[in-house]
């Protein structure tokens, strides 16, 4: 019979359930690791939402360039958070050195990353016309004039956002950090912040119409060639990369033009209440980065044959999908918190703290599930085709959530009558 005096006896329920919760976790130090990035990501974000409602003038003098803006976002987070990926694996696997020659494994990522954003900055272009048109958003600006808006913006975010991931790579090699729990988070959060000023930068170069024809004819050509380039390169890491990374990129640039809709079709849900369009794109980010962690997570021991290719998760995949869970609380209450006090800050209305809450955390709840779903099947899906699963994992995750994640939270602000 147990001791009725024993300490175990008169602790909470609750309080047991979250020692044990914290011990399927294992050690703590990816969980801090992840949380710090994290939480960088988000107070980032809601830099990226203020300047996102700061330049709406922008946005009706270019019809359609909203329909561009998640996807560009998304497009620096998927090719560079994909090059991390990679490079934490060879590091894991001992095989990484620091050189920037053009031969080696990481010169050859490089040129690749930066070939992959010229190109899908192309085509992202083309996508966003096609799109806007097709579901009636009238007067959009022309195709020339978005592929040199996208080219040139994403390239001016990109060289930052690169240089990023190599510090970061660098660190993780002296400091010991691991790139799994951190190059997605951190690398969101500078494609988040860095996109929106630098898209906004490149429509000066359209506004004098024969300049910007000219310009944007060999910008595109430009991208094209770069792809082509990469296709049929000689080094096999390069090819290998462009060729598998330009399909899953191609869809990813799809499906988060579909958020882009989303939002533009919906955009009366945001204008009641602006603080809301300052939580998107923290919501957004978060929930990629979060399915980001777990997906270089899972390519790691996959990589290095610690977790098998299971229909069913194993123990060591449900810990990893367990410490996503457990992430995904904390980052989306405060997402909330800091989206309603920065827009109370800049003098926008928001549906007050308790529903800003409520609506993250609602809609964090289909968002979630479907980012565990996805990392793992995603990831073991790569795994059966033969594929990489450094290149294709996060870009599946973030593409997916770009448009569900939009969806979800417009929903769930809907449906809770919160507008």
């Amino acid at each position: 019979m147990p001791d009725p005096f024993s300490p175990l006896r008169g602790r909470p329920r609750p309080l047991r359930l979250l020692r044990r919760f914290v011990a399927l976790l294992g050690s703590g130090e990816a969980a801090r690791q992840s949380l710090i990035a994290l939480m960088l990501n988000s107070t980032t974000s809601f830099v990226a939402g203020a300047a996102l409602g700061s330049i709406t003038g922008t946005f009706k003098e270019f019809p359609g360039l909203l329909v561009l803006v998640p996807a560009a976002i998304g497009l620096r987070g998927n090719v560079f958070s994909a090059l991390g990926n990679r490079l934490s694996t060879a590091i894991h696997a001992g095989l990484f050195r620091f050189s920037l020659r053009r031969q080696s494994l990481m010169g050859q990522n490089i040129e690749a990353g930066l070939l992959l954003t010229l190109a899908m900055s192309f085509l992202l272009a083309v996508v966003a016309k096609i799109v806007a048109v097709g579901l009636g958003i009238m007067r959009t600006t022309s195709v020339v004039d978005l592929a040199l808006i996208s080219i040139l913006g994403g390239l001016l975010a990109s060289v930052a956002v690169l240089v990023a991931t190599l510090v970061l790579a660098a660190g993780s090699v002296r400091y010991g950090w691991d790139l799994d729990n951190v190059t997605a988070p951190l690398v969101s959060t500078l494609g988040d912040v860095l996109t929106i000023p630098a898209l906004w930068l490149a429509t000066f170069a359209v506004r004098t119409s024969v300049v910007s024809d000219v310009l944007g004819v060999m910008v595109s050509a430009a991208a094209v060639l770069s792809l082509v380039a990469g296709w049929r390169a000689r080094r096999p890491v390069l090819r290998q990369v462009v060729r598998e990374s330009a399909p899953i990129l191609f869809v990813a640039v799809c499906f988060s033009t579909m958020a882009g809709i989303a939002i533009e079709k919906r955009l009366e849900v945001f204008s009641t209440f602006p603080a809301l369009l300052i939580l998107l794109p923290a919501f957004i980010s978060s929930a990629g980065a979060l399915g980001g962690i777990l997906s270089g997570r899972l390519s790691t021991k996959f990589h290095l044959g610690l977790i098998d290719p299971r229909p069913f998760p194993d123990r060591e995949a449900r810990r990893d999908g367990a410490l996503v869970v457990a992430l995904a609380a904390p980052v989306f209450v405060f997402n909330a918190v800091g989206a309603h006090l920065v827009g109370r800050l800049l003098g926008q209305a928001s549906p007050g703290l308790g529903k800003m809450v409520v609506a993250a955390l609602g809609a964090a709840v289909f968002a979630i599930a479907f980012v565990v779903v996805l990392a793992y099947y995603g990831t073991i899906a790569a795994i059966r085709l033969g594929v990489d699963p450094d290149t294709y994992g996060i870009p599946i995750v973030t593409s997916f959530v770009d448009f569900v994640g939009a969806v979800a939270l417009i929903f769930t602000i809907v449906t809770l009558g919160i507008v």
